[in-house]
């Protein structure tokens, strides 16, 4: 294999570089190949092999010392170049060195010829200008005005230059000599500086730029130059302002409101920040008279707006949700005949109107609610910020009363409304009772109220008569809420114990409670019972997750108060055998159980003594009078024990009425 460089190039493996000289030796591989292997012919290969890489590094060191030889004679040329490249670089700075000093010469003689031409010229300048001034004077002088400078508008920056010099040299005459003159020029002068204020004023109405510029320009040499930049100032603020509101003030009622919102917050928010500076002693007047004269047009009609944006915006939200259930509102009766049968529904329960089925819908919404809500926050927020400070009580009231419209008249109590109308009679079979759900949603939707109430509108009316007013709305809102939900809810009451007196008449035979067989009765309570006990369970249920804080336990104790009268009262109905009484214990003990889910105490009481009671139907006829004295009966109506006593049939036979003789 020849030797050469390139066997050495990166990356090198010297064993791997061994292992393909050996492999290209016959007879030198680890496996011999097709030869057997042969040290000897491999140590004579590698010795040779090593001697032509002895020549190879000989070859190499050589073209190495050639080319260092090389490199040392370049450099030595380079340096030679460089040293005579600086030899040519400081003449040449000489050269320019020496130009330098000849032109500065030549400027210094400029300079003095400049000045002694100058010199010259100044004085016939000043000479030709005072002879012209002069010539002027004299036409205000004699009163006619007859140059074209004074008459020509297009020559306007030109009169106005003289007309100030003009009143600069009359404020040195004197007075009794001049007076007429003076006051010439002095019209002349104010003439021209509301001329000047006007092209300003029409040039930026216009967008001329160039034009405001130039007339500007010649104002600063006027005393009304800072006329000039409040009227600038004025016209850029109206003008966005317009701009902004005017293209929305009846096509978008929103966007105007929210535009006024914005530009006079960012106006009167500029303002504060202008009262950190030196604008004179009256900073803060000025300022506020400045954004009055800008505002005043729009802060004027601001709250009727802002009330017919509500009353539209309320409105849409309404129909909307009402739209989305394909529910077409129902006109709610108001006036005494409705007032009359309201009362006749509460008192006696009489289906007096068709009731309908509202298939479950409480008609309630949490995102109508949270919109309405939305808007007169944000109507709040704007009624705060643009009504005047007198006015901002009786404005804020005026939303308030939109508020109460909307969501407590047009939608909760709309949905009271519905509902109580949706509550089935009392006798009803399998009644489905949707009314505790619009309870539940009504008392949520009513804390938001509140809690707005509380938040947004307090702090607007609290310091004002106002208050007094809007407390008395809203005693007034939740006192007609209140009667609403309170006939609902009693009517539910009485939907329930309907369906379980319902259940009780269908499901509980005579002889449940006097057996054919007294010997062979194998079941704990009777059928009728368990039915009862699931209904009331699933009604507890369904009260507590309704209601909150003490209405729960208010409502609970009307129900057990109730339930606790029917199953007394239905008990009465039947005579007992021994066997039977024992069953209606054990009913009763059931009954008790499911007075626990109640938790009060009341309830659970009116059980434990009517358990008591039904004992006076099982108990041995000579220990009756030991336990009609005993605790929990010793303090009830001797009648109401005899009552129960007359219920068991060996009454008569046993002779049981001689006990309560």
């Amino acid at each position: 294999m020849a030797t050469t460089a390139h066997l050495f190039e990166e990356p090198f493996d010297a064993d791997e570089y061994i292992e393909r000289l050996a492999w290209r030796i016959p007879g030198g591989g680890s496996k011999g190949g097709a030869e057997a292997f042969d040290p000897k012919r491999l140590l004579e290969e590698f010795q040779n092999h090593i001697e032509e890489l002895k020549q190879l590094d000989e070859k190499i060191q050589r073209k190495v010392e050639k080319l260092e030889h090389q490199c040392h004679r370049e450099a030595k040329e380079f340096a030679h170049k460089v040293q005579d490249l600086q030899r040519s670089n400081q003449v040449a700075f000489q050269h320019f060195q020496e130009l330098d000093e000849h032109i500065s010469y030549v400027a210094t003689k400029v300079c003095h010829l400049g000045d002694q031409l100058e010199g010259v010229n100044t004085p016939r300048q000043r000479a030709v200008e005072a002879q012209r001034l002069m010539t002027y004077f004299n036409e205000f002088l004699d009163g006619d005005l007859r140059s074209d400078v004074f008459n020509n508008p297009d020559k306007i920056k030109e009169a106005a230059d003289i007309i100030q010099k003009l009143h600069l040299i009359a404020q040195e005459l004197p007075f009794d000599r001049f007076a007429d003159v003076k006051a010439k020029i002095a019209s002349k002068y104010h003439d021209l500086e509301r001329q000047l204020i006007q092209e300003f004023t029409a040039a930026q109405r216009r967008g001329e730029i160039g034009r405001m510029r130039e007339v500007a320009a010649v104002l600063l040499h006027f005393k009304g130059y800072a006329h000039c930049v409040d009227v600038y100032i004025k016209q850029c603020q109206e003008a966005h302002v317009k701009e902004k509101l005017d293209g929305t003030r009846h096509s978008d009622v929103e966007q105007y409101l929210k535009n006024l919102y914005d530009l006079y917050t960012r106006t009167t928010g500029l303002a504060t920040k202008l009262t950190e500076f030196n604008l004179g002693s009256d900073k803060h007047t000025f300022l506020s008279k400045l954004i009055k004269s800008i505002f005043s047009s729009y802060l004027e009609s601001y709250i009727d707006m802002e009330r017919e944006y509500l009353r539209t915006r309320g409105a849409m939200i309404l129909q909307r949700y009402y739209d989305s259930k394909n529910h077409q509102k129902r006109p709610v009766g108001t006036g005494s005949i409705q007032e009359l049968k309201e009362r006749i529904r509460q008192r006696t329960n009489l289906p007096l109107g068709p009731s309908i089925d509202t298939h479950g819908e409480t008609f309630l919404s949490p995102e109508l609610v949270v919109n309405l809500l939305q808007e007169t926050r944000h109507a709040f927020e704007r009624c705060h910020r643009l009504s005047d400070p007198s006015d901002l009580p009786k404005n804020a009231f005026s939303i308030f009363l939109l508020l109460v419209e909307h969501l407590c008249v047009e939608h909760i109590d709309y949905a009271l409304e519905i509902g109580l109308s949706a509550i089935p009679s009392s006798d009803a079979k399998n009644a489905n009772l949707y009314f505790l759900d619009v309870v539940q949603q009504a008392n949520s939707i009513f804390h938001l109220f509140d809690k707005q109430f509380n938040d947004q509108l307090m702090p607007l009316i609290s310091s004002s008569p106002k208050l007094a007013e809007c407390l008395h709305k809203k005693k007034e809102v939740i006192e007609q809420m209140e009667v609403k939900l309170d006939t609902g809810i009693d009517r539910t009451l009485n939907c329930m114990v309907g369906q379980m007196k319902h259940i009780l008449t269908t499901e509980q035979k005579k002889t449940d409670f006097r057996p054919e067989d007294e010997n062979n009765v194998m079941i704990q309570y009777t059928t009728a019972c368990s039915k009862v006990c699931a209904y009331v369970s699933r009604q507890v249920e369904h009260v507590r997750k309704s209601m909150d804080g003490k209405n729960v336990d208010t409502v609970l104790t009307e129900l057990g108060i109730r339930f606790h009268r029917l199953i007394h009262e239905h008990l009465q109905q039947y005579s007992y055998s021994s066997m039977g009484g024992m069953l209606a214990i054990c009913d009763v003990a059931e009954y008790r159980r499911c007075a626990k889910d109640f938790r009060v105490p009341l309830v659970l009481q009116l059980f434990d003594t009517l358990h008591a009671l039904c004992n006076l139907l099982v108990v041995a006829p000579d220990n009756l009078k030991q336990v009609c004295s005993g605790e929990q009966l010793t303090n009830l109506d001797r009648n109401l024990l005899h009552a129960f006593v007359q219920l068991r049939v060996d009454y008569r036979s046993a002779r049981l009425g001689r006990h309560f003789s």
